[in-house]
């Protein structure tokens, strides 16, 4: 009876992991490079009235330095969401799913550098490893230099980093409700969005008009399951489960990103490319295990889409947003 129970629990957060992994395919079914902001609009005005409304008594209870701290993060947030969107329609599905999940080898590499305290060599080897995969992916089976779309994603990675050594470090949001400051950050990243949409292509509202039923189709599926779904999924597991066992669960998400890119994207890759992607979901993983603390991300949801941070909190209590694409 306990494997049962402790299998159903682990079915809806294993669905997490497999959606955040279509999520890179579903940004190419409906941004182009001239639309991403649009869309982003679009996007997360669909989540913040229903998650507005799930936050209400805890947006009620913030006070100034609260709102400000979330406003900030809600401003790298929407750093992270820019880089990953408009890398995602820049190169494949397969590569954006597997580059972003650096942040999981990025993240302890930064909380050693700034708390200056050695990590395990194993680490370190596990390190060096990913950032070869990541050579022979982006090479193209070769070892050429990566795409723009690459380096926009592995530029998210490097910005999600800094959200969560952030949200582990600013005082003020400490003791904030996690679905208030998801919403505080959500809200204050498509503010950011909706000014900046006039000025980057056309608005929200065009861009909506010209989606037929199959690209609404994936919008509501980056909102709804991307974002609220893998939220509350994520509130609800690391209270009913083992942290640890959620973070390994949402560990697999570049793999399922990579099974969508080659089956549904049609991306080809070479030996090489292959070697390279499959070092990388080693060298995360072995990464994810070696290291001394790993970090509290809660960046996302992409809300990545908005909580993945909450999981990878260092075997504690979700505190914030963090999202897939």
């Amino acid at each position: 009876m306990r494997g049962s129970s402790s299998f159903l629990r682990d079915v809806p957060v294993l669905l997490v992991a497999v959606v955040w992994g279509s999520s890179f395919l579903a940004v190419q079914q409906v941004a182009e490079p001239g639309t991403v902001v649009a869309m982003l609009v679009l996007r997360f005005g669909l989540v913040l009235p229903v998650l507005g409304l799930a936050a209400w008594r805890g947006l009620r209870g913030m006070g100034r330095a609260e709102w400000l701290g979330g406003a900030v993060l809600g401003l790298v947030l929407g750093g992270v969401f820019l880089l990953e969107t408009y890398g995602a329609v820049h190169t494949s599905a397969t590569n954006a799913g597997l580059i972003i999940s650096l942040t999981m080898v990025f993240t302890p590499l930064a909380e050693s550098a700034l708390a200056r305290t050695p990590l395990p060599r194993a680490f370190l080897a596990a390190a060096g490893l990913a950032v070869a995969g990541v050579a022979l992916l982006t090479g193209g089976g070769g070892l050429k230099a990566p795409s723009l779309g690459d380096l926009l994603v592995l530029g998210a990675a490097v910005v999600r980093t800094v959200h969560v050594l952030a949200m582990a470090r600013l005082r003020s949001i400490r003791d904030t409700d996690s679905l208030a400051l998801t919403w505080v950050q959500l809200a204050t990243a498509t503010v950011v969005f909706a000014v900046v949409a006039p000025f980057a292509g056309p608005l929200p509202w065009t861009v909506a008009a010209s989606y037929g039923p199959a690209q609404w189709a994936w919008l509501l599926h980056l909102a709804l399951l991307c974002t609220l779904f893998a939220f509350f999924v994520q509130m609800w597991a690391v209270r009913t489960t083992s942290p640890s066992r959620v973070s390994l669960l949402l560990g697999t998400e570049p793999l399922w990103a990579a099974v969508f890119g080659i089956t549904l994207a049609g991306n080809h890759l070479g030996p090489l490319a292959l070697l390279g992607g499959a070092l990388v979901l080693v060298a995360t993983e072995w990464g994810r295990r070696t290291a001394v603390a790993p970090a509290r991300d809660a960046a996302g949801g992409e809300a990545r889409d908005a909580a993945r941070a909450a999981v990878a909190e260092e075997e504690t209590e979700p505190t914030s947003a963090s999202a897939a694409v």
